[in-house]
C-alpha cells in the first residue's frame, strides 16, 4: 500500500517535472521580453523627439531577417569613436534613448542602436543564434561605413546586451577596438538558479561550484555562456558593476572580470555602490562617465585625439 509520504513525494516530484517541462517549452518567452508590461512593441519616442542627429538603418541578418536600427551622430561630421550599443532584455531601443542622449553629451561619440529580432520594428523571433547573427550584421554595417573611423568601434553591452557584445567582440578582433560590459551575467544557466532557486539543482553554468553535471543544461536553447566567452577576448574590457543590482548578483560581474583578467591585462573594473540593475549609469553620475571617458582615451583613441567631455 502506498503511504501518504510516498504520495507526497510523487506529487511534489510531478509538479516539479511539470514545471520544468513548461520552462523548457516556453523558455524564450522567459529569457526575452521585447514588450514591457502594459506597453506595445512600437517605439514610444524616436531620436528626432530628442533633437538627435540620426539615420534609420535597415539591415538584413545572414538568415534573411529584416532588422531596424538607429545610427545617432554626435555631430554631422563626427567620425568617432562609435559605440555599438546592445540593450538590456526588456523593452526596445526607444526606452534607452534618454541614456544615449546623455552618453553623446558626455563622450562626444556616435551611437549605433540595434533592435534585436522580435524587438521594436525588427522582424522575427528572438533566440541566441538569431541575435548573434543580428549583432554581426550591425557590426558589419558599421565596419563598411565611410563616414566614421572604423578603427574606433567600441561594443557596449548592458545585461543581456553584455552577453551579446562579448560574443561579437570575441568573434571580431579585427573590427572591435574595445568592449564595455555593464551588469552582465555569467550565463543564463547560472541565472536560472537565481530567478528560480529550485532550478539550481538541475541547471548551472561553468561558474557553478557544483562538480556534478546539471542534467537539464542540454535543453537550454539560449545559455549565453558569457563566462566562457570572456576568457577568449583580447581587446581591452571595461567592467561597470552596480553593487545594488537586484536582478543579477554583482558577484557575476566579479567572476567575469576575474576570468578575463587571467589572460587579458587590459581589463578595468569599476563598481558603483548605489547602482541598481537599470540605473547604474544614472546614479553613477560624473564618476560613471569619467570611467568610460578615461577608458576610451587610454584604449581606443589615437594619440592627441581625445574625447572632450562636458562634465
Amino acid at each position: 500500500m502506498v503511504s501518504y509520504k510516498s504520495l507526497l513525494i510523487y506529487g511534489v516530484g510531478g509538479i516539479a517535472v511539470a514545471g520544468m517541462a513548461l520552462l523548457v517549452a516556453f523558455q524564450e518567452k522567459l529569457v526575452y521580453v521585447p514588450v514591457l508590461p502594459g506597453l506595445t512593441k512600437s517605439y514610444p519616442i524616436t531620436p528626432d523627439r530628442l533633437r538627435l542627429i540620426f539615420e534609420d538603418v535597415w539591415l538584413t541578418s545572414s538568415d534573411g531577417v529584416r532588422l531596424h536600427s538607429w545610427f545617432i551622430k554626435f555631430s554631422p561630421n563626427s567620425t568617432g569613436p562609435t559605440i555599438l550599443f546592445f540593450q538590456e532584455n526588456a523593452g526596445n531601443i526607444a526606452h534607452r534613448l534618454e541614456m544615449v542622449r546623455i552618453m553623446l553629451q558626455n563622450l562626444h561619440c556616435n551611437v549605433f542602436m540595434l533592435s534585436y529580432r522580435g524587438y521594436g520594428a525588427s522582424d522575427g523571433y528572438p533566440s541566441q543564434e538569431g541575435i548573434t547573427m543580428d549583432a554581426q550584421a550591425a557590426l558589419d554595417h558599421l565596419s563598411q561605413r565611410t563616414d566614421i573611423d572604423t578603427t574606433q568601434i567600441v561594443v557596449f553591452g548592458r545585461s543581456l546586451g553584455g552577453a551579446v557584445g562579448a560574443v561579437v567582440t570575441k568573434n571580431n578582433p579585427d573590427k572591435v577596438a574595445a568592449l564595455i560590459l555593464e551588469n552582465t551575467f555569467t550565463s543564463i544557466l547560472d541565472m536560472a538558479g537565481v530567478l528560480l532557486p529550485f532550478l539550481k539543482y538541475f541547471i548551472g553554468g561553468s561558474s557553478s561550484n557544483s562538480k556534478t553535471p546539471k542534467i537539464l543544461n542540454f535543453v537550454v536553447r539560449s545559455p549565453w555562456n558569457t563566462i566562457d566567452v570572456i576568457g577568449e577576448i583580447k581587446q581591452p574590457i571595461l567592467f561597470l558593476s552596480g553593487l545594488q543590482d537586484e536582478m543579477i548578483p554583482p558577484s557575476h560581474m566579479e567572476m567575469l572580470y576575474a576570468k578575463a583578467a587571467l589572460h587579458n591585462k587590459r581589463c578595468i573594473f569599476v563598481d558603483f555602490p548605489n547602482g541598481k540593475h537599470m540605473d547604474t549609469w544614472l546614479v553613477g553620475g560624473d564618476e560613471y562617465w569619467e570611467a568610460v571617458q578615461t577608458f576610451l582615451q587610454e584604449n581606443v583613441l589615437e594619440n592627441g585625439n581625445v574625447v572632450k567631455s562636458s562634465l
